[in-house]
């Protein structure tokens, strides 16, 4: 029997201590906004409408849970004494940015989460994955084993789903998940094909860059032997240094994809038409019929991270109409705008309509929509082995847009962290969501 397949866009919930400590050298709007006022609140619901307006189009969604912060561990580690909020307030003083390292919400952006090959891909005829190290900044790498776990939780069948823990937590192996990857196939449940974008090379040559060179090809090269993926379905691929230097901090900051569309800036990759050549005629090969690339160049770099065009959504309605999820950013940059109309333009439209939503609380932390969910392709066999409760539905919809309104702050400033009452909120509203999503214990302070 052939088991129909679909893909889903698991979203990362925004958690309550969502901050700006602009942690992340070379993310622009992480930078810029560091330290000021953020709204939890409204970032939470502004996440939970993405998931809504996505589902209704009839697009596969599902919803990961924040992880717990703060890690008080990391300050304690870090040789500050004492209870908890004496540790709080000594940091505050001495070390305020490993302070907001320990309270970051950034698991929010699930695109870095973790590494995903659906069975129909990988030789073996599992699901693969793998949680990404992030060891290139310090707030994130304390998010891989916690991803590790909690992926085990929502994906628990270990015949169907192989969990691989996180690449050696080295330089040498420096992954940032799925925001450097894009899957493109020609039909819906058939192999598909893979684009794998680093930065460096550990033990090659490297070209020198102002901002880090987050993602390594051995990173990418462990990922793909890991998931048992055929070799004549991948191509490994440098983004290109002047790009890094723009604050293209990721592959998905500069292109994008979706089954057999590519868009791409013309100042992507390193080698930008010899990566093309070489997608199209693997794609060709492997699909048995052509890849559609799209180069960008009316707009600049600095229009591409303004705008987060490339960090758009582009998904398959239930009626097989093309969408792009875009940032209102976006619409608000004349000339995305115009790009996006071109491609929208014509009996050749490779995009049917678009949607412009608000997410002005994750953009200015440095993640669009994109950031905000990691693709995971599963067959019904596998659907049925999710818990039934992280798929997303309008009264889970209602339920936590209440659990929001009644849990999380409407502002939060790097001092309120100091606020005793803010410990308690925190693990009273996720000890309350690990109920209304039906998982049980996964919290520490559960167990």
């Amino acid at each position: 029997m052939t088991l129909a397949y679909r893909e889903f866009n698991f979203d990362g919930l925004v958690g309550p201590t969502h901050h700006y400590g602009g942690l992340a050298e070379g993310n622009r709007a992480s930078v810029g906004h560091r330290f000021q006022d953020s709204h939890p609140r409204i970032a939470a619901l502004q996440g939970l409408k993405k998931m809504r307006a996505l589902a209704g189009m009839g697009v596969g969604q599902a919803i990961l849970p924040p992880l717990s912060r703060p890690r008080l561990d990391l300050l304690r580690r870090a040789g500050f004494t004492g209870t908890d909020q004496q540790m709080i307030d000594a940091a505050l003083l001495h070390s305020p940015s490993l302070l907001s390292a320990a309270f970051s919400a950034s698991g929010m952006w699930t695109a870095n989460a973790a590494m995903f090959a659906p069975s129909c891909d990988s030789r073996d005829g599992c699901v693969h994955i793998t949680p990404a190290n992030l060891v290139s900044n310090l707030h994130r790498s304390l998010e891989a084993d916690e991803t590790a776990d909690l992926l085990k939780k929502i994906f628990p069948n270990f015949e169907l789903f192989k969990h691989h823990p996180p690449l050696p937590k080295t330089v040498a192996f420096s992954d940032e998940g799925a925001a450097n990857h894009i899957r493109f196939f020609g039909l819906e449940g058939g192999r598909g094909m893979h684009l794998f974008v680093y930065g460096r090379e550990y033990f090659g040559v490297s070209p020198v860059t102002r901002y880090p060179q987050r993602q390594t090809l051995e990173a990418c090269q462990a990922v793909a032997r890991l998931h048992q993926l055929p070799e004549e379905t991948v191509v490994f691929a440098r983004q290109s240094p002047v790009a890094i230097d723009a604050g293209v901090f990721h592959n998905d900051v500069i292109s994008t994809g979706h089954g057999a569309l590519f868009l791409y800036h013309a100042e992507a990759f390193a080698d930008g038409p010899s990566v093309v050549d070489r997608l199209k005629k693997i794609f060709e090969e492997t699909q048995h019929r052509s890849l559609c690339a799209i180069e960008i160049n009316e707009f600049s770099l600095a229009d591409s991270v303004q705008s987060y065009f490339f960090n758009s959504q582009i998904v398959t309605r239930s009626d097989g109409r093309t969408v792009m999820v875009a940032p209102a950013e976006s619409e608000e940059n004349p000339k995305v705008r115009s790009v996006i109309a071109g491609l929208m333009k014509g009996a050749d439209a490779v995009i049917g309509d678009v949607v412009f939503l608000d997410l002005r609380e994750s953009m200015q932390n440095g993640g669009g929509p994109a950031c905000l969910r990691t693709r995971v392709v599963l067959n019904e066999e596998e659907q049925r082995a999710v818990p039934p409760r992280v798929f997303f539905s309008e009264p889970l919809f209602d339920e936590l847009t209440s659990w929001v309104e009644r849990y999380y702050r409407e502002s939060l400033s790097l001092s309120d962290f100091r606020d005793p009452a803010l410990l308690v909120e925190i693990q009273t509203a996720l000890d309350n969501l690990t109920q209304i999503l039906e998982l049980g214990p996964i919290y520490s302070f559960q167990k």
